[in-house]
């Protein structure tokens, strides 16, 4: 007869257990549950999921936690013909192993009020299976099942006939996984901490795998032998399970490495949705976890291999197809694929993915027409290194050398680019004669300003005021606008359009990010924000990555310059840094993060991102190198602020940020006890360059001679730039003795600093308004208001730098859990901002 029902549970969910990742937990504990509550009486649950998903674990849980006797077995692949071994293993005794009725009453005068554990009933054999559901009338029984799996069909229904629950594995979810990986690899970046929990695609022996890999060194890219053999192993043995088309398609998607049409994949997709490897939307098939798939594809022996990547080619677009025909062997076929389909390319990034392809694939001669076309699709792409890899440097050809030299000047190179193109002849063709005047004339411009003026009205004479040649158009009007002559905003703006309209893609984004650079060097920051937003959006449209993050960069340059919504400038720009990068982009990307996060009183972080970027990119020494002088003179150590550099500058700083430079060192004179017109050590060239300088850097430097003239300083600097602003008034404070002069202007210094998040300038602007026993009801904390615990880890980790994806993985939970902790934080601290609200919790966590 049945044992008779109990009344209480054979364990709670609790008591259950289950592996804690960060403030998540793994297994899931309403799958948990929901099997303690299955097991209040006799009966079978299954608990099945793909290799790796935990089901062992919750096996593990449930028996840790069963107030009784528990008898654990399971079955081995090696010895799936054995009857009644997964029984007998879990019993511990030799079992009837001819006749099912007597099996199961065998084990059940043994298992009584106990619980039957069986693991991986995939490998059991006929007996057993056939036994279960007369054992679960008495006893109950947890077993697990992979899938897919080798069962008969009857087997399994028989099983779900029985089963008082059948629980199927979830994925993990990617916070989870993040907080997993986080644990595991503490040094991983979010970008790829992401990589690693989209391969993984939620199986948690996966990602623990991958980011053990990580923690070692390795990339969650990489494959083969560097990774767990035993997580290979487990995925090779349930893709074995499947039938031969089943693998083949899992096999397809691991090649092509995106999801894919279902009718790509044939008679075996029906067999991979079922066994929940392979999820099936709106008739596009994608797999679950994208390592099985790689693992999929690495089962395939050489020939099977080349033979899949033939037969993917016939199926996908040409431009997919060239790559696939190169891994089949077929490097001919491949390169006729990748020109004709560059020929077709919608987007500068796909014709130069596939015109590069073509001029690498092995055993190819690319033609020259195609190495001109790929170097010239890689310049507009925004990739210099590329187009000087596929064209000779010896080369003869005279539009091959313009293309080398455009890279070399691309490259920061101008002398280099110049050389490249001087033997070029005067008989070539226009458009080549064109781009060697523009490749000599810029070349010029950085070394002989006033020489490349001159030589710039004499190529108007031989290529009309307006040349017909987009890029030689564009070299007159950065020659212009490096000397500044008036209009020289329409005559950069206006050589873009043209040689947008011409095609020349490379013309116009060089044209448009010297409008850009040259506008934020003249201080006026907001209209080079709103161009480089511009210009960013039309190089997304076209694939133009390198280009596209270069303009993002230097609009949050501006912004950060700005010394407004700077969380939102910290948020950005730490996650552009996260990415591949080219080194411009990067540059800028740092000196803006840095610099919002010195403002915003996150002085440790500015600084280690400043220290982390060991090679400072061209063009950009000098904006880091003040930078790091700024970042220093917040952090109360003027005297670094004013070292001579320990890398010699080798571009000129741009006025603005020159002019930055001498108002920092102004500062540090002064913190350092430094009186009169003496400027520090280091900066020898004073105030003799004043005449070239920038009206509002003028009028701030005279000031600290006179400080009535701070107010004229500040209402200079209004619209363009805020954090100089608070500066100019918080100096007038400064230098003021008297009370009634001083306490006004730093009562709005005061006010601009807590509007904009300025958290280091506010703070001394209030240090200076208490010196006049000036004590306002300034916004603080609530009494009765304390912060929590998991509110100080958020706080901590946002004053460490962290963004909030990035918070989020760290703790495992959301990122609008994030987001609530961070306002509730700054409520009980009053503060306006997150980065205010870090540096007060920092002071109050000491």
């Amino acid at each position: 007869m049945p044992e008779a029902p109990i009344d209480e549970p054979v364990a709670t969910p609790a008591a259950a257990g289950r592996a804690t990742v960060g403030a998540a937990a793994w297994p899931p504990a309403d799958l948990v549950a929901a099997a303690v509550d299955a097991l209040r009486n006799p009966g079978l649950v299954v608990i099945a999921g793909a290799p790796g998903t935990g089901r062992s674990t919750v096996l593990k849980r449930l028996g840790e936690a069963f107030r009784g006797a528990v008898f654990a077995g399971g079955a081995l692949a090696m010895l799936r013909g054995v009857p009644a071994l997964a029984l007998s293993r879990a019993v511990r005794v030799r079992l009837p192993s001819h006749d099912a009725p007597l099996l199961a009453e065998a084990v059940r005068s043994r298992v009584r009020h106990g619980l039957l554990l069986i693991d991986d009933l995939q490998w059991a054999d006929p007996l057993t299976v056939a036994a279960l559901p007369a054992i679960a009338e008495h006893c109950r029984i947890v077993v697990t099942l992979r899938t897919p799996h080798r069962l008969p069909g009857d087997a399994e229904a028989a099983l779900r006939r029985t089963a008082t629950q059948w629980l199927n594995m979830p994925a993990m979810p990617a916070d989870t996984a993040a907080a997993l990986v986080r644990q595991i690899a503490p040094s991983a970046t979010s970008t790829v901490v992401a990589d690693l929990v989209r391969r993984a695609g939620g199986v948690p022996l996966a990602v623990t795998t991958l980011a053990r890999h990580v923690a070692q060194g390795g990339t969650p890219r990489d494959t083969g032998t560097d990774l767990d053999k035993g997580l290979a192993y487990a995925v090779a043995g349930a893709l074995a399970d499947l039938t031969r088309p089943a693998r083949t398609a899992m096999a397809a998607l691991g090649l092509l490495g995106r999801p894919v049409t279902a009718s790509v994949l044939g008679e075996g997709l029906a067999e991979l949705t079922g066994t929940g490897l392979v999820e099936l939307t709106d008739g596009v098939a994608a797999p679950v976890s994208p390592y099985t798939a790689e693992v999929a594809a690495g089962l395939l022996d050489p020939a099977e291999r080349a033979a899949l990547h033939r037969r993917l080619a016939g199926l996908v677009p040409p431009r997919e197809a060239a790559r696939h025909l190169a891994a089949a062997g077929a490097p001919a076929e491949a390169y006729q694929v990748a020109v004709r389909a560059a020929a077709a390319a919608e987007s500068s990034g796909d014709r130069a993915e596939l015109l590069l392809l073509a001029c690498d694939l092995p055993g190819v001669d690319a033609e020259a027409s195609v190495r001109v076309a790929a170097a010239r699709a890689a310049l507009a792409a925004g990739r210099p290194g590329s187009c000087l890899r596929v064209i000779d440097p010896d080369t003869t050809d005279p539009v091959a050398a313009v293309l080398r030299g455009e890279a070399l000047l691309q490259q920061g190179n101008p002398v280099a680019a110049a050389a490249a193109v001087a033997a070029v002849p005067d008989d070539a063709p226009a458009d080549v004669l064109g781009g060697r005047d523009r490749i000599r004339l810029l070349s010029m411009l950085t070394t002989d300003p006033a020489g490349a003026v001159a030589r710039a009205e004499e190529l108007l004479k031989v290529h009309g005021d307006a040349p017909t040649h987009p890029g030689l158009r564009a070299a007159v009007a950065a020659v212009r606008a490096g000397t500044r002559q008036p209009g020289w905003e329409y005559g950069l703006a206006s050589a873009a359009s043209a040689a947008g309209q011409a095609g020349d893609a490379l013309a116009a984004r060089w044209s448009a990010w010297l409008l850009v650079e040259t506008l934020t060097a003249d201080a006026r920051l907001a209209e080079a924000s709103q161009a480089a937003a511009a210009a960013a959006a039309a190089c997304a449209g076209d694939l133009a990555y390198s280009w596209q993050t270069r303009f993002i960069a230097a609009q949050l340059w501006c912004d950060a310059l700005r010394g407004e919504e700077i969380d939102e400038v910290v948020r950005r720009a730490g996650d552009l840094t996260d990415r591949t990068l080219p080194a411009l982009a990067r540059g800028y990307a740092v000196a803006a993060a840095s610099l919002a996060e010195a403002d915003g009183g996150l002085l440790a972080p500015a600084r280690a991102r400043l220290e982390a970027l060991p090679n400072r990119p061209a063009g950009t020494g000098p904006v880091l190198d003040w930078v790091a002088r700024e970042a220093a003179w917040l952090d109360g150590q003027p005297d670094q602020a004013t070292a001579p550099s320990a890398d010699p500058l080798h571009y000129p700083a741009p006025p603005l940020v020159d002019g930055l430079r001498r108002i920092t060192a102004r500062w540090a004179a002064y913190d350092a006890g430094v009186t009169g017109d003496a400027l520090p050590a280091g900066d020898a060239a004073g105030d003799a360059a004043l005449d070239a300088a920038l009206p509002p850097v003028v009028a701030t430097l005279e000031a600290w001679k006179s400080p009535d003239r701070f107010a004229e300083a500040a209402a200079a600097w209004r619209a363009l730039a805020r954090r100089e602003e608070v500066r100019c008034l918080l100096a007038r404070g400064l230098l003021e003795d008297t009370a009634e002069r001083a306490v006004p202007p730093l009562l709005e210094a005061e006010r601009l600093a807590e509007e904009a998040g300025l958290v280091v300038l506010l703070g001394r602007a209030r240090r200076a308004l208490r010196r006049h026993s000036i004590r306002r009801d300034i916004r603080g904390r609530r009494a009765g208001d304390e912060l929590t615990d998991r509110e100080r880890d958020v706080l901590r980790l946002v004053a460490n730098g962290e963004p909030t994806r990035r918070i989020a993985g760290q703790l495992g939970i959301s990122r609008e859990t994030v987001e609530t902790h961070i306002r509730s934080g700054m409520r009980k601290l009053g503060a306006r901002t997150r980065t205010e609200a870090a540096a007060l919790a920092i002071e109050e966590l000491g």
